[in-house]
């Protein structure tokens, strides 16, 4: 048994017959079901199930009560960060659901942008998605962050801004560099830019990147340490530095994140990509070592 998360736009407020029949596919198989509290193809996917009387269906809301919940279903109530409005205070919800799911369907309007952000959420959690182009009348698979990216730059310039506003900065570091300024208070370069650089990946990077480097290091903070290396990566340019490695760029993007695990040569190797290398030392006072990046 598996957790489907379904959702969609707020446009969409009437199901196609093909996404029903992937409704009933659901039902069928008896797989947990958790949804929104949206009009528009929340409220619409709750009727369906509603009219099955399907009873494996948990409603998903942002703060105290759902707006809509038709079967009477099992509600799970998601805190929301303080502050949070609008757009981010509905998006805490989508959020935990791409966590808790399995897999993910979900129905556009062709212009949602918070519908394929829940693509990125769910791709980004390693889990496969279904979007339904309810214009279009047609489906795209969607299993890996490569794929999710070749999609989205087929997308309208405007919608990708659009989406990248609504993104947090996690979630957009997946497909291009950080917009905000980077921790080494150096300006974002994104992938195009940083592929088409004078500057190959193996050149050693300056002083301030290395003892930027070296203070995480000393830190003994893994987090922090994946933090920092994965900034520079990301400056450097992700698709380069795999090339320059034999890595996997989406492997990349998911290891060198603050709550990454890489594997020890998979460091080395990106240290390597980047011009640097670890070395091991005595600290001054004591029989003890450290390490380096030199």
């Amino acid at each position: 048994m598996n957790t489907i998360f379904i959702g969609g736009s707020r446009q969409v407020s009437r199901l196609p017959a093909e996404v029903k029949k992937r409704l009933d596919n659901v039902i069928a198989s008896s797989h947990k079901v958790i949804v929104g509290d949206a009009n528009g193809a929340d409220k619409a996917i709750q009727k369906h199930f509603c009219d099955a009387r399907y009873p494996l269906v948990t409603v998903f809301c942002s703060g105290e009560a759902p707006r809509n919940n038709l079967g009477s279903w099992t509600t799970h109530r998601v805190d929301v960060p303080k502050g949070a409005k609008g757009f981010q205070f509905y998006a805490a919800k989508d959020r935990e659901m791409a966590r808790e799911a399995d897999f993910g369907l979900m129905i556009w309007d062709g212009k949602s942008p918070g519908t394929v952000l829940n693509v990125l959420r769910l791709v980004q959690a390693g889990k496969i998605s279904v979007l339904f182009n309810v214009p279009d009348k047609s489906a795209v698979n969607v299993k890996t962050v490569d794929q999710y990216r070749d999609f989205i730059q087929r997308c309208e310039p405007a919608f990708r801004t659009d989406l990248r506003e609504r993104a947090t900065a996690k979630e957009w570091s997946l497909i291009e560099a950080d917009a905000q300024p980077s921790l080494l208070g150096q300006a974002p370069v994104d992938e195009a830019r940083a592929s088409s650089s004078s500057q190959p990946a193996s050149a050693p990077p300056n002083e301030e990147t290395v003892q930027t480097l070296n203070a995480a290091l000393a830190s003994g903070d893994p987090a922090r340490i994946m933090e920092i290396l994965g900034s520079i990566a990301r400056e450097r340019g992700m698709s380069q530095i795999a090339r320059e490695s034999g890595l996997a760029r989406e492997s990349l993007y998911r290891s060198l994140d603050a709550g990454g695990n890489p594997e020890f040569m998979t460091v080395m190797k990106v240290l390597a990509s980047l011009g640097v290398r670890l070395e091991v030392k005595p600290f001054d006072s004591s029989p003890r070592f450290q390490v380096a990046v030199v």
